[in-house]
């Protein structure tokens, strides 16, 4: 009976001693190597290879990494990451965003309303059921290494200086709000984007992702196959000119790029174009405005 006991309280010590090592052996890894070791952030170890980040999350820190998801990455609109991969200058400022100096764990970070990164400007956080940095979602915390702590999130974010809109021409600023992966992939697939970020100026009545979500299943698989028929639905939401939004409230109607005549309503409460109702006004950018609509105009 005595051995048999002594049996069991070897077999636990030994699980509790090869527990401790595990855990020694895990924080024992930095940043790097602990993103490297995950199968999640693929993408995230390789911008930061590109952007020469390596040694610096490497070092002594300690540091808080916002680390988005291969899945993050995977929700940017097309050629964007590729877009980042290839201009080092804008992919740092997009990756320290993402970096805070100091070790922050979860339970800290949620009594926060902001924190500063090393890239310079400050991250939003938010605890409401979950818990949001800007406006990403975090997805798994406290994920500690030897040279601080990762906490997983489900989207990139962009640090304010790079979304002033007026810097950035209509396909830029589309991309950077976030709202218009589905616009961008269909102005990309209609060979569209070198004319939207030309000189211009245009006045775009921009539909959002849900926007494109409430046509009928299949519609836009039909559209980005139809090259045609898809710049003809896109230009029908682009006018010659730049036109903000006291200006469009003056109007009965307006000609667009498709030939084609929008109908412009004006009541007290809402401001309607075709039969979509704005939601958004005066996202002012280098070569003309966005006005953002939640419905697709169908010529």
């Amino acid at each position: 009976m005595k051995i048999r006991y002594l049996v069991v309280l070897l077999t636990i010590s030994m699980v509790l001693v090869s527990g401790c090592v595990q855990t020694e052996q895990q924080t024992e890894k930095n940043i790097v190597e602990t993103a490297q070791d995950s199968d999640s952030f693929n993408t995230l170890v390789q911008a930061v290879q590109e952007a020469e980040l390596v040694e610096t999350l490497s070092g002594e820190g300690p540091f808080t990494v916002f680390a988005p998801t291969d899945e993050a990455f995977d929700k940017l609109p097309e050629g964007t990451l590729e877009e980042l991969l290839n201009d080092k200058e804008k992919l740092r400022k997009v990756l320290t965003y993402h970096v805070v100096s100091g070790k922050y764990m979860a339970n800290e970070v949620v009594e926060m309303d902001s924190i500063k990164t090393v890239q310079g400007e400050n991250l939003s956080i938010t605890a409401n059921g979950g818990v949001m940095v800007n406006d990403a979602n975090v997805t798994q915390t406290d994920i500690e290494s030897s040279n601080g702590v990762i906490h997983a999130i489900d989207k990139v974010i962009l640090p304010p200086s790079m979304t002033e809109t007026e810097e950035m021409n209509i396909v830029e600023t589309a991309i950077s709000e976030g709202s218009f992966n589905t616009l961008v992939q269909a102005v990309q697939a209609a060979g569209l984007e070198n004319t939207l970020r030309g000189d211009g100026p245009y006045t775009v009545f921009a539909p959002t992702d849900e926007a494109f979500e409430k046509l009928p299943e299949g519609t836009i698989e039909n559209l980005l196959a139809d090259e045609e028929q898809l710049t003809n639905v896109l230009t029908y939401h682009v006018v010659s000119g730049e036109y903000m939004a006291n200006e469009v409230v003056e109007m009965e109607s307006i000609e667009t790029l498709q030939g084609s005549t929008l109908e412009i309503t004006t009541t007290d409460s809402e401001v309607n174009i075709g039969n979509a109702t704005v939601v958004q006004t005066d996202i002012k950018c280098s070569n003309g405005v966005i006005h953002v609509i939640d419905e697709v105009l169908i010529p």
